[in-house]
């Protein structure tokens, strides 16, 4: 793969982690798919300098996890679907559950950054 991939992940006002960019990044390392991700930026609202928050609001992203995958041309492309980026980009499969999973992702409940 040639593209360069980075994963932003939320971290909640409280200090928490975001419950689905944990169970995201759970999933990426169970399907043997974390080696991809070149780098993993924490947007933290409590940070709004932070590295994270700039490339949320640069891309005007109001949800975590997301993807933001540069081409060796430097083409960038968001992804705010695990599931269409874990398709698409990583050009793995998908599972019946996951299928059932990426409906749920279309209605979240949304990790608002």
């Amino acid at each position: 793969m040639t593209a360069r991939i980075i994963m932003v992940k939320k971290r909640l006002a409280n200090g928490e982690p975001c419950r689905k960019c944990r169970e995201v990044h759970e999933r990426l390392r169970h399907d043997g798919l974390l080696q991809h991700i070149d780098h993993i930026i924490t947007a933290d609202p409590n940070h709004p300098d932070g590295e994270g928050m700039r490339l949320a609001a640069r891309h005007q992203m109001e949800r975590a996890p997301f993807f933001l995958v540069r081409d060796k041309d430097g083409n960038e492309r968001i992804y705010d679907s695990f599931l269409r980026f874990k398709r698409e980009v990583l050009q793995a499969k998908t599972s019946p559950n996951e299928t059932a999973l990426d409906l749920a992702e279309r209605f979240p409940e949304l990790d608002y950054i």
